[in-house]
């Protein structure tokens, strides 16, 4: 099929198709400026197929948007009287209708990506038009840079065409040309007036409610279908709920990229004869599509964009304001075949202060699939290829680290091998690795996986009030009973995509287990482990930020999550969706990063080791154990002993005995004998307790030690022999008692009765000191202390004698004690 067959549409870009032509023969490279409506998708790449520079080969449209995509698709056919897949076809992620030698392919914008990266040259296309460029999306410049990069090193034929239908023509004429800059064709179209009223939203009022008013209004008063234009899927639902609870008396459609073909049909079709129609859209209906009879323009002013936050890592998309031109292009429809009305849910003050053009992906969003991109085609720095606004340094740069941590670049910058498996799939190289990565029992589950993160919620319901737990969607997708409610359009959408993950990974598709849907995506969000911290539901991330969960949540007392998704405020975030961890399967995930520490601490007076695996500051888990021998264990047990003190020891009264001969000894003639004081023991139990002890891993390992034995043997062998001489425990008394010497003073004590030292004028020495004597009555009480026994019987004995006679009568108390016969009696 040729251009020949292409009947005039009429269509107002018919008069800028010449130009287009000339300007691509003759230059290489063109810019086309046309309205909406104008014709520029269907009609221009049609009327290009009979240029002698095609060759056979392919023109290949880019459309930033599935819908678009399809749409673009089966209007070209319809022109040519034909089915898709015949002279035009389509390839988009995840549907397809073509074949090889298809002269017009209409594809998405990361299928263009791709397979700038399979065939750099891209040898089978002779033109790649840039459809709707306004629009900026992150990989129609990506894509527009390698289109560029290869016209200059490998295609010099190739050619390109950037089409806008509000864009500054001659910035980007600038960029695709180099040194001169490219022509810029402008084509116009007709229009009618269209009147623009402002209906601000009111303080306090929903901006779905405020606009369901506004269209009942409307179809009270003016003629026509009606276009509305909300931010996202959950406005459109409410808002026709909202409408058709009221009984509008029109028909209501949704049209969004995610809903069913024959849905997004209806939603682009005439109304039938005598019947009115609402269509409910989001900013897909600016300028990629074209919806018939709209004379009424509903605006809320509103669009989901994604902004990516440098603080969180994250890139969501978020409700902003749209710009000025974006706000020109909707009120544009209303004024396609006749004079129309827009109505602007804002106030013409807030308009002024609106941003005049949309704000280019690049800047905002998360640009780890671009740097992968880029590395996969060996540039190392943005700065090599051509962009109209270049990629923020700080956000490259947090990419580049992203892919590294991956494993996706090596320290070079260089791409690994892993790094071109991740390449090969349609995620973010988050979700990529999680699939390359993933074990056989868990490649089916991460693909399944990837795609429920990658698409939108498969549950339907309040977003405050669905589960977070990623484990109940996966059991939805893989078929598996679950109470909740899912929207089964989504879930054959997610199992569609999750089969095609499956098939590009060469995964053969097997059953899953929802619960370890935990330790699948912490393989593509590893910087998002986060432990539970105080009551149910707050968790900390390893970052260090806190995010929360409703406390009711099933997940919401779980030692440990891995976050997928969470509401991008920078403090207190709140996890939209996540999966349990065990800290065994974190332990196992990040087996290099965890640190596995060891302590040992006392629980009363036993001795414990506590040992606890850490990640990142986290503590895992935490399990005690009796400790084995080791050095370090004696070693706490000796602090044990310091801080109870020598009586925690088995200090009984031959110990006590013991020490006290041994210190008298050390004070009467010094070293070599040592100085066995508590306090002196305590700080040398290195010295002469440890080596005999038996590596002790307690203190009840103590009890049984005979400490008497172990002191001795610490005494030097010089001297040990000699202890029972210098310091006998005992010593025999004239009345033939051996009797327990007292060495717990400064000078031994020999207590004893008077009457057994009879016949002596001997005062007993230890150690060439004479003991100090204790002389007892019968009774045991003293009644002398004397280190000087014969002065004793020759001075104060007469006055103790009459003492002890008044008060024991019955014994005998001489005259001359020195002399007499000792007795024990």
């Amino acid at each position: 099929m040729r251009d020949s067959s292409l009947p005039d549409t009429g269509l107002p870009v018919e008069s800028a198709v010449a130009a287009v032509r000339h300007a691509l023969a003759e230059h290489g490279h063109a810019v086309l400026v046309a309205p909406p409506g104008s014709g520029k998708t269907t009609v221009v790449p049609l009327r290009l197929l009979d240029e002698p520079w095609v060759g056979g080969r392919k023109i290949v449209v880019l459309e930033p948007r599935r819908l678009a995509t399809r749409a673009a698709a089966r209007r070209m056919a319809h022109l040519l009287g034909e089915e898709v897949g015949a002279t035009v076809g389509y390839v988009t992620r995840t549907d397809r209708n073509t074949r090889p030698d298809v002269p017009v392919e209409v594809v998405t914008e990361g299928v263009l990506t791709r397979r700038l990266q399979r065939d750099p040259g891209i040898a089978d296309t002779s033109l790649v038009v840039f459809d709707e460029f306004h629009e900026r999306n992150l990989q129609t410049d990506l894509g527009l840079a390698l289109a560029l990069d290869a016209r200059v090193v490998l295609r010099p034929d190739l050619r390109i065409l950037v089409m806008s239908a509000t864009i500054d023509g001659h910035r980007i004429a600038g960029l695709i040309g180099g040194g001169e800059p490219a022509p810029v064709v402008a084509a116009t179209a007709p229009s009618h007036p269209v009147e623009v009223r402002w209906a601000p939203l009111p303080r306090q009022v929903r901006i779905e409610t405020h606009a369901a008013a506004v269209v009942r209004s409307v179809l009270a008063t003016e003629d026509g279908d009606v276009l509305v234009f909300l931010p996202g899927m959950a406005e459109m639902r409410r808002v026709a709920s909202a409408l058709v609870e009221d009984g509008i008396g029109a028909n209501v459609h949704l049209l969004h990229g995610s809903l069913p073909v024959a849905e997004q049909d209806a939603a682009l079709a005439p109304s039938p004869p005598g019947r009115r129609r609402v269509v409910l859209a989001t900013d897909i209906a600016e300028t990629s599509l074209t919806v018939e009879g709209v004379r009424i323009v509903v605006d809320s002013g509103l669009a989901r964009a994604p902004r990516f936050d440098a603080r969180t890592g994250m890139t969501r998309l978020r409700t902003v304001a749209i710009a000025k031109a974006s706000a020109e292009q909707r009120a544009g429809r209303a004024g396609r075949t006749e004079p129309g009305v827009a109505y602007r849910l804002w106030s013409k003050l807030e308009h002024g202060a609106r941003v005049p053009h949309i704000v280019p992906e690049i800047t905002q969003v998360d640009l780890g699939g671009f740097a992968l991109e880029l590395a996969d085609r060996g540039v190392a720095s943005p700065a090599h290829l051509r962009f109209l606004d270049p990629p923020p340094a700080r956000t490259f740069g947090e990419a580049h680290t992203l892919l590294t941590t991956l494993g996706a670049l090596g320290s070079g910058g260089e791409i690994t091998a892993l790094g071109r498996a991740m390449a090969n799939l349609p995620l973010h190289p988050r979700l990529a690795h999680m699939v390359v990565t993933a074990t056989d029992d868990d490649a089916t589950l991460a693909c399944i996986v990837a795609a429920i993160v990658d698409d939108r919620d498969i549950l339907r319901g309040s977003a405050d009030e669905l589960p977070v737990d990623l484990a109940v969607r996966v059991a939805a997708v893989a078929g598996q009973r679950t109470r909740l409610r899912a929207d089964p359009a989504a879930v054959e959408r997610v199992r569609r995509t999750a089969r095609d993950l499956a098939e590009r990974s060469g995964v053969r598709w097997g059953e899953v287990e929802p619960a370890h849907s935990g330790r699948v995506a912490a393989g593509a969000y590893p910087d998002r482990i986060a432990i539970r911290r105080g009551s149910p539901g707050r968790f900390q991330l390893r970052t260090g930020t806190t995010a929360w969960c409703a406390a009711g949540d099933a997940l919401a007392v779980a030692p440990f999550l891995v976050v997928c998704d969470l509401d991008g405020k920078r403090k207190d975030a709140r996890i939209r969706m996540a999966a349990a961890l065990s800290p065994d399967e974190v332990a196992a995930r990040f087996a290099a990063e965890v640190e596995e520490r060891r302590r040992l601490e006392w629980e009363g007076e036993r001795l414990v080791e506590r040992i606890e695996r850490r990640l990142s500051g986290f503590a895992l888990d935490r399990r005690d154990r009796r400790p084995g021998p080791s050095p370090e264990v004696t070693a706490a047990v000796m602090v044990r002993v310091r801080q109870r003190g020598i009586a925690v020891l088995p200090w009984d009264d031959a110990v006590e005995d013991l020490t006290r001969r041994v210190g008298y000894l050390n004070r009467r003639l010094g070293p070599p004998w040592p100085d066995w004081s508590p306090a002196t023991l305590l700080a040398t139990l290195e010295t002469w307790l440890v080596p005999h002890a038996g590596s002790p891993t307690g203190l009840d390992d103590l009890a049984g030690l005979n400490l008497r034995r172990i002191l001795l043997r610490s005494l030097d062998p010089r001297i040990a022999d000699d202890l029972d001489r210098l310091a006998p425990a005992r010593l025999t008394v004239p009345s033939g008692r051996a009797v327990a010497v007292d060495y717990s003073g400064d000078v031994p004590v020999l207590a004893v009765r008077v009457q057994e030292m009879f016949g002596s004028t001997v005062t007993p020495a230890i150690a060439g000191e004479p003991v100090r004597l204790h002389l007892l009555s019968p009774a045991g009480r003293p009644v002398q202390v004397t280190q000087d026994l014969a002065g004793f019987w020759k001075g104060s004995w007469a006055a103790v004698r009459r003492d002890l006679a008044g008060r024991y009568p019955k014994h005998a108390w001489p005259d001359d004690p020195a002399h007499a016969p000792p007795t024990g009696r």
